[in-house]
């Protein structure tokens, strides 16, 4: 029987290892939502007790985020097949080698413990290439700029941790050096935030949600070049998606969406656009 990786991260970033453990569960199943074979070849290889999440309704909710934020990334790389991708708090996402078009250029960016693990598991190549740091930090930019636009950036479970002016500095970061880049991320109400931080206690885990959004186009507000193209709820499943939801969660999602529409939208998911130029609206 081969050896364990041990792991050590901090509380925020211990967080990965959810969405990585629901992927992995929901590979097993005959008909995915996503499939990720490396995901269940790292949960086999990590140490870390991934069984007090194994739970049907946050498996499907984390791997319903991920494949939709994979359909977002999938059509900017059909229309740029060789543009660029950034992936903020990359955790082990194994995003590029579901989307990979043999073309594209990807960074993943995460702090260093992240790093450090991740490179157990996926090693850089002419194309992918691990970045230690924070999104506050100033010196990804230069390395994501010397790499061909257009970009995309896709923030993940990322921001939600940050407080709000650290989610304010990291958007102007994107905002003053990528015009015209598209940037999606994930939003979470008031009242998702206080649930989720209920739930990480009763865990015994240390991480805490920390940015609350009710309306995203608050963002609008924050800065006069960032533009919401779209934003949908996990209750917004359509297409191929639905079609690999069991009937029950089918069912679910649409009495949900139907009778509790403000609480189908505790948490979104929310598409933004960079406008080149500041007078446009």
């Amino acid at each position: 029987m081969s050896l364990k990786h041990s792991i050590r991260l901090g509380p925020a970033q211990e967080t990965l290892l959810i969405p990585l453990f629901a992927r992995a569960i929901e590979n097993r199943r005959k008909r995915p939502i996503l499939q990720d074979r490396k995901a269940a070849e790292m949960v086999e290889s990590i140490d870390w007790d991934f069984q007090r999440f194994n739970q049907r309704r946050r498996v499907v909710a984390c791997t319903l985020r991920s494949a939709m934020f994979d359909e977002w990334i999938a059509e900017f790389l059909r229309r740029n097949p060789s543009g660029t991708v950034v992936e903020i708090g990359a955790g082990l996402n194994t995003r590029f080698e579901r989307l990979d078009n043999g073309r594209l250029r990807w960074f993943d960016l995460d702090l260093s413990d992240v790093v450090e693990l991740r490179r157990k598991f996926c090693a850089d190549s002419e194309r992918r290439t691990a970045l230690t740091g924070s999104v506050l930090d100033a010196g990804w930019v230069t390395t994501v700029g010397q790499s061909p636009g257009p970009y995309f950036f896709v923030a993940e479970a990322a921001f939600v941790y940050l407080q709000e002016q650290d989610v304010k500095a990291a958007l102007a970061q994107i905002v003053d050096n990528f015009p015209g880049a598209s940037v999606a991320l994930d939003t979470a109400s008031a009242r998702a935030i206080a649930g989720g931080n209920k739930d990480f206690v009763r865990r015994k885990m240390a991480a805490r949600f920390a940015w609350a959004c009710d309306d995203p186009r608050q963002i609008e507000r924050w800065n006069s070049r960032l533009r919401l193209m779209e934003s949908r709820a996990l209750t917004d499943v359509t297409g191929p998606l639905r079609s690999r939801l069991s009937l029950t969660e089918r069912a679910g999602f649409s009495v949900l969406g139907r009778l509790f529409p403000k609480l189908a939208k505790v948490y979104l998911l929310n598409l933004f656009a960079v406008q080149s130029d500041a007078t446009m609206v």
